[in-house]
C-alpha cells in the first residue's frame, strides 16, 4: 500500500515537471502565424529568398554617372511632388496615382536613396545594408528608414528583395535540419519611366527620330510575318532554346506531320 502511494505521488510529480517544461518550451519557442510552434524556431518573412541564390541576376553594375543621375532625378521628383501637393491642397489639380506617390516622397526618403546610390557606386551595384546600418549612416531612426524604403519602392526608385540565411546545426533539436534566420534585404536603385514626365526637360531622354520609330515598326512587322510562316517545329527552335526547345521541336514535328496528313489525305481508290 505504501509502495502504491509512493508510485502515485512520483507520477504526479513527474507530470507537473513535464507540464512545466512544456510550458517553458512554448514560452521561448516562436509560434507560426497559424498559432502552432514554428518548425525551425526562427520565422522567415513571406517572400524571402535564400541569400546567395539570386544576387548575380538581381544586382547590376551601374554605368558611369548613372547613380548621380538617379539621385538627381529623385531630388527633382521630390520637388515636383511638393508642387503637386500644393496644387492639390489649393484645389486646382486632381492628382493621379503616380502623382500621389511623388507627393508622398519625403526628405528622409531622398536621404536614404542617396545612401543606396552611394553604396551602388562603391560596391558595383551590390547593395544589401541593414536597417541599423542605414540608420547610422543617415542619422535617421529605424521607423523613418522603414517608411522611406516603402515610399521609394512605391514611387519606382527602388526594388528590394527580402533574404534569409541558413544556420547549419542550429536547429531546435536533433534531426530538425538547419535553422533559418532573416538577414538584410537586397536593394537595386532605378530611374522609373513613370516619373520622367515630371522631371525638367533637360533630364528627359531625347525622343527618337521618326525614321527610327518607323524602322522599328517595320522590323517588328517583318518578325511577326516570319514567325507566322514557320512550322511548329521551326517556331519552337526559334523562340525557345535548350532542352525545352528541343522537346518542343519534337512535339512540333509531330503536330506538323498530323497537319500535313489532314491537309493532303490519301485519295480513295475507285470502288468496282
Amino acid at each position: 500500500m505504501t509502495a502504491f502511494a509512493l508510485s502515485a505521488a512520483s507520477a504526479r510529480v513527474l507530470e507537473r515537471a513535464a507540464g512545466g517544461r512544456a510550458a517553458h518550451t512554448a514560452a521561448v519557442t516562436p509560434r507560426a502565424r497559424s498559432g502552432g510552434l514554428h518548425r525551425t524556431g526562427a520565422p522567415v518573412r513571406r517572400g524571402s529568398i535564400e541569400a546567395g541564390t539570386f544576387e548575380e541576376a538581381f544586382f547590376a553594375v551601374p554605368a558611369p554617372g548613372e547613380t548621380d543621375r538617379m539621385l538627381t532625378a529623385c531630388r527633382r521628383a521630390r520637388d515636383a511632388g511638393r508642387r503637386l501637393a500644393r496644387e492639390a491642397r489649393a484645389g486646382t489639380r486632381t492628382l493621379s496615382a503616380t502623382e500621389r506617390r511623388l507627393a508622398a516622397l519625403t526628405a528622409g526618403a531622398v536621404r536614404v536613396f542617396e545612401e543606396i546610390c552611394t553604396l551602388a557606386r562603391l560596391n558595383r551595384g551590390r547593395v544589401f545594408p541593414s536597417y541599423d546600418w542605414l540608420a547610422e549612416a543617415t542619422g535617421l531612426g529605424r521607423a523613418t528608414i522603414a517608411r522611406a524604403l516603402v515610399l521609394l519602392e512605391a514611387a519606382g526608385f527602388l526594388v528590394r528583395q527580402r533574404r534569409f540565411t541558413r544556420d547549419e546545426g542550429q536547429g531546435m533539436g536533433a534531426g530538425e535540419g538547419p535553422r533559418y534566420r532573416q538577414t538584410s534585404n537586397a536593394y537595386r536603385a532605378l530611374l522609373p519611366a513613370s516619373v520622367r514626365a515630371y522631371l525638367p526637360r533637360w533630364m528627359r531622354p531625347a525622343p527618337l527620330p521618326d525614321d527610327v520609330i518607323q524602322q522599328e515598326a517595320d522590323r517588328q512587322e517583318g518578325d511577326a510575318a516570319m514567325r507566322a510562316s514557320l512550322s511548329c517545329r521551326e517556331l519552337a527552335r526559334v523562340t525557345v532554346g535548350g532542352a525545352l526547345g528541343r522537346m518542343l521541336a519534337r512535339l512540333g514535328a509531330r503536330i506538323d506531320a498530323t497537319c500535313e496528313s489532314q491537309n493532303e489525305p490519301q485519295p480513295l481508290t475507285d470502288s468496282i
